[in-house]
C-alpha cells in the first residue's frame, strides 16, 4: 500500500522512518494478551510509539506552531508527515491497512503531538473521532472503503453532527433525511465540524422520524457522505480563540443524495453509533488536554529557573514554588484519568463513566494550568511572543468540544447515581 511504500520511502526531514514508524514499532509486537495486575510502567513497545511522536512533536510541530497559529493556515505539511510516520489513523483496523492500535496507545501518542501544539493534533484527533462511528458499526464493505482511502494517501474525514440549535442536545437535530428508492434526499445545516472543509467524507447523523416524540435511539440514522456529493455545500473557516490551524466550518446541505449501502447498521441506529464513539474518543481528548497542560507546566518551570527578582530565581520564591506543585498535581492526575478511561475500554468495558470523568478533569486542568503558567510569567506571558499566551487560548476548547464540562458532569452523575442505586 501507499502507506508502506511512503514508510520505505523515508521523509525528506531526515527522520529514520524504517526504524522510527509507528508502523513499523507496531509490526513488531507480540500477539496481544489480557492485561492483568497493576503496572504503571509503559512496555517496550509503548515506550517507542511515545517516544517518535515525542520527536515528532518537537522537531516538526514545536517550530512551526505559532506560525500556524497567526495564519489560520491548515498544517497540510505536517499533516502529511504525520500520516507518513504512522502517527495518524491508528484506530484504523490491520485489515483496512491501519495499525489496529488500541486506545491506551494511541492516547499516548496523542498526548505527545498535543504538547506540541493543539491546533495540529485535533486536526488529526478529529480524523479518529470521524472514522470511529465507522470502526464501530460499518460493515466490511464501508469499512475497506472508507477506512481504507485514509490509509492509503492523506486523507480526512470528519464527524458531522453539530447544529447551529444543537449542540449538546444532540436529541435537538433538525436535519431530515428522507428515504426515496435506494436513496436518502438530506436537507439541513451543520455546524462547527472540524475539518470540514478539508475531509474527504463524512459521518453524518440526520432525523429520518419526523415525529418530535420518536425517543432520540430510533429517530437518527447515521450516514456516510462523500465531501464531493452535489448539494454539500462548505462555508467559511471561521477563526477562533485557539487552535486556529484546525479547520472548522458550517456545511450546508441541499438536496444531498445518499445511497442506501452508505448507512451504518440500520436506520434508526445513528443516535447510539453517535454516542458510542464517544466512550473511545474522549479518552483520546483527554490526553491531549494533559499534553497541553505538560507543555505548560514545562514552560513555566524553564522560565521560573531563568527568571530573577530579589536576587534569585522566581522559582525559589515560595510563591512560585507552590503554583508549580499544584500544577505538576494537577498534570499527574489528569494524565492518570485519562489511562484509567483507556484502560477500561481496551479490556472490553463499558468506560463511559471513566471517559466522562478524564474529559471533564483534563478539560478543567489545562485550562488551569495554562492560566496559572501565564501568571509565572507575568506580563511576559499576556505577550504574544512568549508561548504561554497561546496555549491558554488553545484550552478553552477542551471544555467544551466533544460534550461540554457540564454535559460531562451530567453523564457522571447519572453513572453514579445509576450505580449507587443497584
Amino acid at each position: 500500500m501507499l502507506l508502506n511504500k511512503a514508510l520505505r520511502a523515508g521523509l525528506q526531514s531526515g527522520l529514520r522512518l524504517q526504524s522510527n514508524s509507528a508502523a513499523a514499532v507496531a509490526a513488531t509486537r507480540p500477539q496481544k494478551a489480557p492485561a492483568g495486575g497493576f503496572s504503571f510502567e509503559l512496555t517496550d513497545q509503548q515506550k517507542e510509539f511515545q517516544q517518535l511522536a515525542k520527536k515528532f512533536a518537537r522537531e516538526e510541530i514545536i517550530p512551526v506552531a505559532s506560525a500556524y497559529d497567526r495564519s489560520g493556515e491548515y498544517p497540510v505539511p505536517v499533516i502529511k508527515k504525520a500520516w507518513e510516520l504512522g502517527l495518524m489513523n491508528a484506530h484504523i483496523p490491520e485489515d483496512c491497512g491501519g495499525l489496529g492500535l488500541g486506545i491506551f496507545d494511541s492516547c499516548l501518542i496523542t498526548e505527545e503531538l498535543a504538547y506540541g501544539c493543539t491546533g495540529v493534533q485535533t486536526a488529526i484527533e478529529a480524523n479518529s473521532l470521524g472514522q470511529m462511528p465507522v470502526i464501530i458499526a460499518g460493515n466490511d464493505a464501508q469499512k475497506k472503503k472508507y477506512l481504507g482511502r485514509l490509509t492509503e494517501e492523506p486523507l480526512m474525514c470528519a464527524y458531522c453532527v453539530t447544529e447551529p440549535g444543537a449542540g449538546s442536545d444532540v436529541a435537538g437535530i433538525k436535519m431530515q433525511a428522507v428515504r426515496k428508492g435506494d436513496e436518502y434526499v438530506v436537507n439541513g445545516q451543520k455546524m462547527w465540524i472540524t475539518n470540514g472543509g478539508r475531509a474527504n467524507w463524512y459521518f453524518l447523523l440526520a432525523r429520518t422520524d419526523a415525529d418530535p416524540k420518536c425517543p432520540a435511539n430510533k429517530a437518527f440514522t447515521g450516514f456516510i457522505v462523500e465531501a464531493d456529493a452535489p448539494g454539500v455545500q462548505i462555508g467559511r473557516k471561521e477563526m477562533n480563540m485557539g487552535q486556529r490551524c484546525s479547520d472548522t466550518r458550517g456545511i450546508t446541505f441541499e438536496d444531498v443524495r445518499i445511497p442506501k449501502e452508505n448507512v451504518l447498521i440500520g436506520e434508526g441506529a445513528g443516535f447510539k453509533i453517535a454516542m458510542g464513539a464517544f466512550d473511545k474518543t474522549r479518552p483520546p481528548v483527554a490526553a491531549g488536554a494533559t499534553g497541553l497542560a505538560q507543555r505548560a507546566l514545562d514552560e513555566a518551570t524553564g522560565y521560573a529557573l531563568e527568571r530573577k527578582t530579589f536576587g534569585k530565581v522566581i522559582a525559589e520564591h515560595q510563591a512560585v514554588s507552590f503554583l508549580l506543585a499544584e500544577m505538576a498535581m494537577k498534570v499527574e492526575l489528569a494524565r492518570m484519568a485519562w489511562q484509567r478511561a483507556a484502560w477500561e475500554v481496551d479490556n472490553g468495558r463499558r468506560n463511559t463513566y471513566y471517559a466522562s470523568i478524564a474529559k471533564a478533569f483534563a478539560g478543567d486542568i489545562a485550562n488551569q494550568v495554562a492560566s496559572d503558567a501565564v501568571q509565572v510569567f507575568g506580563g511576559n506571558g499576556f505577550n504574544s511572543e512568549y508561548p504561554v499566551e497561546k496555549l491558554m487560548r488553545d484550552a478553552k476548547i477542551y471544555q467544551i468540544y466533544e460534550g461540554t464540562a457540564q454535559i460531562q458532569r451530567l453523564i457522571i452523575s447519572r453513572e453514579h447515581l445509576g450505580r449507587f442505586r443497584k
